[in-house]
């Protein structure tokens, strides 16, 4: 591709936060109609670096260059004007709105002074057609599912003529097969000569995809391969800065034989009749297709939800968690899949969202001793290794892997027995997921249980002392760890109960 002129240019890029360096001296071409993959740990500075070319963030230093034409910043404006949209992990749409009025959202288009519902509709329409989307211009978009939703801020992007399209973890929200038929449509853009700047912590669709990758390492850029001459091997070298020579680290100790946890018959939100042990340092994984009812689980036993029957027992005794609260005081802990819709305030600083789970035990009289509060939070940062510049941080400033080890960090304060860890590495790196992997095997190690839920079959595979496998709500099949097989699991997983 090295005939092709560069579209767009980002030179020698800076971006200067109080403490904290994002972005250094970071200079990239992208070329005309290819897809250039961009990738890098959390915290790298992917998602600061496509922001300075939208004029979401002012870059401190460096020029952003579109079709020779030179500026030192952007605005949202001015990029859409020159050609640029993107597509973030937070998609803009309004619910209550149609598909063809998201479409053309502030930017109507009118029959004198009358909005042209017909017009957009139309328009909307010729969009789809010429990328081979199906969906109906009318519909709500509160009544489409998390695909057709990007499909609706992709056609968005369209009828902005969007020359250079960036896409922020498209797949991250998506099934498998929803994931594919959005492949297809980025392909298709490429076929009609739409450049497209995709970032994404999965690599096997990296790899699929793109035509280049760049890989950004501390808010460097560490160098631009052709995806077709390199490996992942080569890229998680780069990414990371070192070779992961194991990508679940082995554990020191076995489970023990003493029985903490135990349910039977546990029936109620979507699953019926389950029942399992759980051993003291014991790593019990959870697999299922998405809508086996593994979330619905965790919920039953984090109090969340009520049981319609069935029995829970922690150290023999029988428990009754009605809500979260109560859970928590009998020593169950839940990191939740939606971390930031569930598991972090991302407003508040990184000692507030450690401490939260345990002000009470902090306060005397409504005041919270600040004093504890700062040392409980400062003993987790260094034990787990959290990475700040200080705990005054926002939670909503720090990455992903970063984050989950603040939300792990805010259970451990609550000093559990048993630790459900639902899809404990979902949108974090490499790298960081590895620190994830070690943090739990410390925790197992330590004498705590640990419930892992996980649609990752590797890490399931990798980490889990059994795995039991759900399909509609029922238990399937478990397997010891010499009968773990990638194969069985999804034999399992795929079980369908015949419906008259």
């Amino acid at each position: 591709m090295s005939d092709t002129k560069p579209i767009l240019e980002l030179r020698n890029i800076t971006k200067i936060y109080p403490g904290v360096t994002a972005l250094d001296d970071v200079s990239i071409e992208i070329e005309e109609g290819e897809i250039h993959a961009i990738v890098g740990e959390n915290g790298a500075g992917k998602s600061t670096l496509i922001k300075t070319c939208t004029g979401a963030v002012i870059p401190s230093g460096g020029k952003i260059v579109i079709n020779g034409e030179s500026f030192t910043e952007m605005n949202p404006k001015l990029s859409v004007e020159k050609g640029i949209a993107a597509i973030y992990q937070e998609f803009n749409l309004v619910g209550q709105l149609s598909v063809a009025e998201n479409i053309f959202l502030g930017r109507a288009i009118r029959k004198g002074i009358l909005i042209d519902r017909g017009a957009m509709v139309k328009e909307s329409k010729k969009i789809f057609e010429q990328f081979h989307m199906d969906i109906n211009p009318n519909k709500l978009v509160s009544d489409l599912t998390i695909g057709y939703q990007q499909i609706v801020e992709i056609a968005k992007a369209m009828s902005q003529k969007a020359k250079v399209l960036i896409m922020d973890e498209p797949s991250a929200p998506l099934t498998r097969k929803e994931a594919e038929a959005m492949y297809q449509i980025v392909r298709q853009l490429k076929a009609a000569g739409v450049t497209i700047i995709y970032i994404s912590h999965r690599m096997d669709e990296i790899f699929k995809l793109s035509d280049r990758i760049t890989v950004l390492r501390d808010g460097k850029k560490i160098e631009t391969l052709m995806a077709k001459e390199t490996n992942l091997d080569q890229i998680v070298k780069r990414m990371v800065g070192r070779e992961l020579k194991e990508n679940y680290p082995k554990r020191s100790v076995k489970p023990r034989d003493r029985v903490i946890f135990q349910v039977d018959g546990l029936t109620g939100n979507g699953v019926k009749d389950i029942s399992f042990q759980l051993k003291e340092g014991e790593v019990l994984g959870i697999g299922g297709l998405i809508g086996a009812g593994r979330t619905e689980l965790a919920e039953l036993l984090f109090g969340a939800k009520t049981p319609e029957s069935g029995k829970i027992c922690l150290k023999e005794k029988e428990i009754f968690p009605k809500t979260p609260r109560q859970a928590i005081d009998y020593g169950i802990a839940y990191v939740p899949e939606d971390r930031k819709g569930k598991g972090a305030l991302l407003d508040i600083n990184i000692r507030g969202n450690i401490s939260i789970s345990i002000v009470n035990r902090l306060s005397k009289f409504f005041v919270v001793n600040e004093k504890e509060e700062n040392r409980i939070a400062e003993s987790y940062q260094e034990s787990i290794r959290i990475k700040t510049p200080n705990l005054e941080e926002k939670m909503k400033h720090l990455s992903g892997g970063n984050q989950q080890k603040v939300i792990i960090a805010k259970w451990l304060a609550t000093n559990p027995e048993v630790i459900i860890l639902d899809e404990p590495t979902r949108g974090i790196d490499v790298g960081a997921k590895l620190e994830i992997y070690k943090l739990i095997n410390a925790l197992v190690e330590s004498g705590k249980t640990i419930l892992m839920i996980s649609s990752e079959m590797e890490e399931l595979l990798g980490m889990s002392d059994r795995i039991l496998v759900l399909s509609e709500g029922k238990i399937a099949g478990t397997l010891s760890k010499d009968e773990f097989c990638q194969e069985k699991i999804m034999t399992y997983a795929s079980i369908v109960s015949r419906k008259e």
